[in-house]
């Protein structure tokens, strides 16, 4: 049995997408973010990263975590390559070659993405309007155009997917980085061959369920107000509590 830990407004979303695609069967355990907490020990707190039963699982106290038959695994996005490659199907690299190219879109996504996507998420869906770092967000866009120019054309090349010609987990490890980029609908103009591809990828019937999942999922009611009171004075937004990321 797989277990997830983490909840689906983390991204553990994209183990529990990948898992509901290859129809696993799996327990998923919702660990809460403690930057969501105002007081994550407290014994009334759900079950978050700073409880000392998940810290068994990951004493680093990140989500998601993945364990399989006794592997720990902790990266959300090594954790999709470890499942496509193990449990198989249209999703996973059918040789070499493929396995190399999911490997560096994956990659990609990672380090050229999603630093940038992480600071639109937090200062336009995140933080509260007075606590919005508009200059940052607009450094992100300036640093996200040719990034997604680049994506637009290698969808446009390989007909509306990145690998092989169909959707495996390169698209979805991709698809959930940009996800983050969504609240600047401005980076998407004159991007068509992207913009269809994302749809595509977010109207398949796992991505909705999950969503579906997400929405109903329950938070702590100042959750906002417990992350603003983490944020250092003047420090980056990028950091590991930001919410929709590790704790």
């Amino acid at each position: 049995m797989l277990t997830i830990y983490g909840s689906l407004n983390s991204r553990a979303a994209r183990n529990v997408w990948l898992a509901d695609e290859l129809r696993l069967e799996y327990e998923h355990i919702p660990v809460v973010q403690a930057s969501r907490l105002s007081d994550p020990l407290s014994p009334n707190a759900p079950l978050n990263t700073d409880t000392p039963a998940f810290r068994k699982v990951n004493p680093a106290g990140l989500i998601p975590a993945l364990d399989d038959g006794g592997l720990i695994l902790t990266e959300s996005l090594a954790i999709n390559l470890h499942l496509a490659r193990k449990y198989g199907g249209p999703l996973a690299p059918e040789d070499a070659v493929e396995d190399a190219l999911m490997t560096q879109w994956t990659i990609w996504a990672a380090t050229e993405i999603e630093p940038f996507a992480i600071e639109i998420i937090v200062n336009r869906q995140v933080r509260p309007k007075p606590n919005e770092d508009k200059a940052a967000v607009k450094a992100a866009i300036s640093a996200l155009e040719p990034r997604l120019r680049m994506l637009e054309a290698a969808l446009a090349d390989g007909k509306g997917h990145l690998v092989g010609g169909r959707f495996t987990v390169a698209d979805l490890n991709v698809a959930e980085v940009i996800r983050y980029t969504q609240g600047a609908p401005e980076l998407f103009r004159d991007l068509p061959a992207l913009t269809q591809w994302l749809t595509a990828c977010q109207t398949r019937p796992a991505f909705l369920a999950v969503a579906e999942r997400r929405k109903s999922e329950p938070l702590p009611e100042d959750w906002r107000e417990a992350y603003v009171k983490t944020a250092r004075p003047g420090a980056p937004n990028i950091r590991p509590t930001d919410p929709e990321a590790r704790s």
